[in-house]
């Protein structure tokens, strides 16, 4: 198909026309796949990237910002949303990292205090004892390793209220772990 053709099923895109989406997938599906794993090294996320651009595609209806050059945008969304996924990727893994860090620092505290339980038991009981908002966005982010937006939505609030109930809380448990070793 040329661009004369990708043009062609725009307008019939533009018109809602499904057979027209169907040709687009058909034709940018495996390109698109092959161009999102070399960004994500994953042939599943890869997979699933494109998918999901695809069904954003047709349901919000991103078909009505193609121009003239559809494979150009096609591929610049995959690099965007490829990126983006890297991003969020490398911040769980420093998250991840920074909470093994404690736990070490943990373990080495609980070894330097002659393996106290009490540590352990305050900080167990700091979190039992705080608001619940704050608890359970700590136990969805920390614990259960969900994302803010989905963590928001479980709890019926803002992102920027879990936020502050994550700062807060955290806030609480680093008191526990200073008044402990000090």
């Amino acid at each position: 198909m040329s661009v004369q053709e990708d043009i062609q099923l725009v307008h019939r895109l533009k018109q809602d026309d499904l057979t027209a989406f169907d040709a687009l997938y058909l034709k940018y599906y495996a390109l698109l796949c092959t161009n999102a794993f070399f960004f994500l090294k994953d042939e599943q996320e890869a997979k699933d990237l494109v998918q999901t651009l695809f069904l954003d595609l047709w349901d919000k209806q991103l078909y009505m910002n193609f121009h003239d050059d559809v494979r150009g945008y096609l591929f610049r969304a995959v690099k965007n949303r490829c990126l983006n996924h890297l991003a969020k990727q490398r911040i769980r893994n420093k998250r991840e990292q920074g909470f093994t860090k404690i736990a070490l620092q943990e373990e080495a505290g609980i070894s330097n205090l002659e393996h106290n339980d009490d540590h352990y038991s305050r900080l167990h009981m700091a979190l039992e004892e705080m608001p619940v908002q704050k608890r359970a966005a700590i136990r969805m982010v920390y614990l259960h390793g969900k994302k803010y937006r989905d963590a928001a939505a479980v709890m019926r609030i803002s992102i920027n209220s879990l936020k502050t109930h994550l700062q807060t809380g955290l806030r609480i448990l680093r008191g526990e772990i200073n008044s402990k070793i000090n």
